[in-house]
């Protein structure tokens, strides 16, 4: 039953994974890599670790996707900026 809950959480985040790599854009990727740090912190979880878990959840799942939506929130607003300018 062990196995079976692994090979589940292993096979979401290597679909998670790729669907992170397939998105063109950058605020859909960082809604993805969300989802992503979600499902690696169920798998840490599930394999007995769940000090490595909270932090994923934490790091993963909320610090960087926000830092990367501030990002290219502030770079579309420079190019808007530049774009009147010219």
């Amino acid at each position: 039953m062990a196995d079976a809950v692994i090979v589940a959480a292993l096979l979401l985040v290597a679909a998670s994974a790729t669907a992170a790599v397939a998105q063109r854009d950058p605020a859909r990727q960082a809604l993805v890599l969300s989802v992503l740090g979600s499902v690696l912190a169920v798998l840490f979880t599930v394999l007995q670790a769940p000090d490595v878990g909270l932090s994923q959840l934490a790091v993963g799942s909320a610090l960087t996707p926000l830092l990367i939506m501030l990002c290219v929130r502030k770079v579309r607003r420079r190019g808007r900026g530049k774009e009147g300018a010219r």
